[in-house]
């Protein structure tokens, strides 16, 4: 199989952060930032764009990112345990496309992410009801003052808000090619656990 240059290695992972990298410098904001895909209980799907902290190489491998558990995404994701995500760079002409498994994270690793956040955002972690019906920004603000009188200079992470973890069965990298005739390589496994099997796929 031709996997050459910017498709080669054998750790997908080690391979997004490679790409994620070189798109930092090059993107106007936010490379990391990914379109989430779950569904509804009716099977309905939902998209939203929200940030990939987290790209981890180790055991299974993952992507994490944050967010209120009771949001629409944090319980639609909590109902199905499933969740898909593209992660586009205009800038390099490129794409990640990720599908699995999750699980929370809301240990240690949680913490430590929550408390590298600035100070008004971890108080608006505490503040919004992400999803809920909101009666006016005015109301928001003040029960921001509210949390930020009750809650101080050093709060801690809300049970309510943590990591989420996608661990993938399947990765795709995508490359613009001349003529709409792209690269795509995807890595398919069947468990956490299993070899990673890699297939070229039409354009």
């Amino acid at each position: 199989m031709d996997r050459t240059g910017i498709f080669a290695g054998d750790n997908p992972f080690e391979l997004a952060r490679a790409w994620l990298a070189e798109a930092e410098p090059e993107e106007p904001n936010d490379p990391n930032a990914i379109a989430l895909a779950t569904v509804d209980a009716a099977g309905l799907p939902n998209v939203r764009m929200v940030l990939l902290k987290e790209i981890e190489t180790a055991g299974a491998g993952g992507f994490v990112f944050y967010t209120n558990y009771e949001s629409a995404k944090g319980q639609e994701i909590a109902a199905t345990g499933k969740a898909a995500f593209v992660l586009h760079w205009k800038s390099l002409r490129r794409q990640i496309r990720v599908r699995g498994t999750t699980e929370r994270e809301e240990g240690p690793q949680a913490d430590a992410y929550y408390a590298s956040r600035s100070l008004k955002s971890r108080l608006g972690a505490w503040a919004s009801r992400q999803s809920r019906p909101l009666a006016s920004r005015t109301a928001l603000m003040a029960e921001v003052a509210k949390i930020t009188a009750l809650k101080g200079t050093n709060p801690s992470r809300p049970a309510f808000w943590g990591g989420i973890r996608i661990i993938p069965t399947e990765i795709e990298f995508w490359a613009d090619g001349a003529f709409r005739l792209h690269d795509r390589f995807r890595w398919t496994r069947s468990t956490p656990s299993s070899e990673w099997v890699v297939d070229r796929l039409n354009p």
